[in-house]
């Protein structure tokens, strides 16, 4: 059995996540699932004017090819912007569409990453549909256009297709956000002598369950760090988690090196109860990008 493929991203906080890569066979799944969804689309628009009488006879197939394109560019492009990197048929595939560099997602990617995708898969698939003897060599090289676009991502380490290696971004399976144990419950309480970090409200609006779990799997990896290189390496990640929340989080207090395990623990702690009371109001964080959604929606 074929092994997932992992990949380790590097988001603006520092602290690498790794993914499993989405393979061939479940991004087409998803391609199919969006055509049938664009294709009945474009088939109702069509029966719709046949119903008017505003399609001549002689322009019925120029017209339907049309209607197709039409609804299908905009769908693409639009329903991965208001769902963060996903279409209706990556949503079934659990599937969705990341940035290579660690970054949000921008229009300018996924616009690009959509445009391509007619020109390796649409356009020389229609040409090839339209297979005939007079045609013979066009239709040929469209059918050999398609089969080496299909091989790039057979072989690329990320599975990515031409669009996403010119926008800068490839596919991976959704992660599963489930909250481990509390590990709030094994922190110690604040003394007379710890400090107490408070958070308020809309600083913990900027991450979501799988960040968390991060966090939480350093913290519980820190617990367990022995030796001088292991303890310095500790120290220096942890330097640079609790800066990236800082900035992340507008936390306008400096943090001693002696009290960064205290607030990233304080943190923990907050934004995990923050969490689950909206998982209560039935708002699942998922992830950090939920932000950026929220704004679009």
């Amino acid at each position: 059995m074929t092994q997932p493929k992992l990949d380790r991203l590097l988001p603006p906080e520092g602290v690498p996540l790794y993914f499993r890569v989405a393979g061939v066979g479940a991004r087409m799944a998803a391609q199919f699932a969006d055509i049938l969804i664009t294709g009945v689309g474009a088939v109702a628009l069509f029966l719709l004017l046949l119903a008017i009488d505003v399609v001549p006879p002689e322009a019925l197939i120029a017209v339907a090819a049309m209607l197709f394109f039409v609804i299908r560019i905009p769908y693409y492009a639009a329903s991965e912007l208001v769902w963060n990197g996903q279409t209706i048929g990556k949503r079934m595939m659990k599937i969705k569409v990341v940035s290579a560099d660690g970054q949000a997602l921008t229009t300018q990617s996924l616009v690009v990453r959509n445009l391509m995708k007619e020109a390796e898969i649409f356009l020389p698939g229609t040409l090839v549909l339209t297979l005939n003897a007079e045609a013979l060599i066009p239709s040929l090289i469209s059918l050999a256009w398609i089969l080496g676009v299909v091989a790039v991502p057979v072989f690329n380490k990320r599975s990515q297709r031409l669009g996403d290696i010119v926008a800068g971004t490839y596919v991976i399976h959704l992660p599963k956000p489930i909250l481990l144990p509390d590990m709030s419950k094994a922190i110690k309480p604040a003394t007379a002598t710890q400090p107490r970090f408070q958070f308020l409200t809309h600083q913990l609006e900027h991450y979501g369950t799988f960040e968390l779990q991060t966090l939480e799997g350093f913290l519980r990896g820190a617990a367990r760090a022995t030796g001088p290189e292991a303890h310095k390496r500790k120290k220096e990640t942890m330097a640079a988690i609790v800066e990236q929340v800082r900035r992340k989080i507008d936390y306008a207090d400096a943090v001693r090196p002696e009290d960064q395990l205290a607030f990233l623990e304080a943190f923990y702690k907050a934004q995990r109860a923050f969490l689950e009371q909206r998982q209560l109001f039935g708002d699942k964080r998922a992830d950090k990008f939920h932000a950026e959604a929220d704004k679009q929606g």
